[in-house]
């Protein structure tokens, strides 16, 4: 296997710290970084770097796209995800974006579009290939079919909540056709409604206290309740993901497959805003409002300074 040079864009979140030393585990390199300063002060591309051994801090990103394979994109503002890729893209690098990947119909759709073209491209959330759902479904028996799920978590609807669509997916598999808001009770509720008529449920949002990501089964014979172990979240998508991202292997999901957790948040809160209305997937549009990047990073980045 020939090492993948990897380029780390933006550092908002406390995934690249987490993921750069399993990387380098799976046997690639993390050659370049580059922060927007979403989050950070200027200079603390130079300590991330120094903590990390990462030889080269990028003042752009055209200056990182010529000496890496692969670029890994972690703005807490989603709203720059297609931006930040662009160059890559441009230039023929792999990219994966990390969840949320896109928060408006606009930039799901250029995600999209890449897809189409040949771009070898991936992100999303760590419960897409959680060993949890995959560990369900190589036990369950292929004749006792899914009556409903639910899933959950907590802290938000969508920066975090987008866990749970990626964790009910994972599960009940892609082919989501339309959502229907319940209403909001502390936390907000959600109809999932799949092609083939399967139902799935969806609780998200804030909450007094830490809930972890869970599901519970219902199948014609059996009730099966998971619980994600967050410990292993990472290495399970890296391990995922890299090989695609190398050539080496196809994607774990199709993005296009993977993208139907943002359309189906998306279609939530349209559906929310209409009173509960059913919302299908394909009849979004550019004019929906989706869910705003730069609004959320503006509070967690007043939360990240204790403000």
């Amino acid at each position: 296997m020939q090492p993948l040079r990897i380029g780390i864009v933006d550092l908002d979140t406390s995934h690249p710290g987490n993921w750069v030393p399993i990387i380098k585990e799976l046997g690639h390199q993390v050659i370049a970084v580059f922060d927007g300063g979403t989050v950070h002060e200027s200079g603390y591309a130079s300590q991330f770097a120094k903590k990390h051994n990462i030889n080269v801090i990028c003042e752009s990103l055209e200056e990182m796209a010529p000496i890496v394979d692969a670029v890994m994109i972690h703005s807490v503002d989603w709203d720059l995800h297609v931006e930040r890729a662009r160059p890559f893209v441009e230039a023929g690098k792999a990219v994966l974006i990390d969840k949320p990947m896109a928060g408006n119909i606009r930039d799901i759709r250029q995600l999209l579009e890449w897809e189409r073209s040949g771009v070898r491209i991936t992100g999303g959330s760590s419960l897409s290939v959680c060993e949890e759902a995959a560990d369900w479904h190589r036990q369950q028996d292929p004749g006792d079919p899914i009556v409903t799920v639910l899933a959950g978590c907590s802290v938000d609807d969508f920066n975090y909540g987008i866990h749970a669509f990626y964790f009910l997916q994972a599960i009940m598999g892609p082919g989501i056709e339309s959502v229907r808001s319940a209403g909001v009770h502390l936390q907000h509720q959600i109809e999932l409604l799949w092609k083939d008529g399967r139902k799935g449920f969806l609780s998200v949002g804030a909450t007094q206290g830490y809930l972890p990501f869970y599901a519970t089964v219902v199948t014609e014979h059996t009730v099966k309740h998971l619980q994600a172990d967050s410990s292993r979240l990472y290495r399970a998508f890296l391990e995922a993901s890299l090989p695609y991202l190398a050539g080496e292997a196809g994607p774990a999901a199709a993005i296009s497959q993977l993208l139907e957790a943002e359309l189906a948040a998306v279609a939530a809160r349209k559906s929310l805003s209409l009173g509960g209305q059913e919302v299908a997937l394909k009849q979004l549009s550019d004019e929906d409002p989706g869910y705003e990047g730069a609004a959320f990073a503006a509070q967690y980045r007043m939360k990240a300074k204790g403000l």
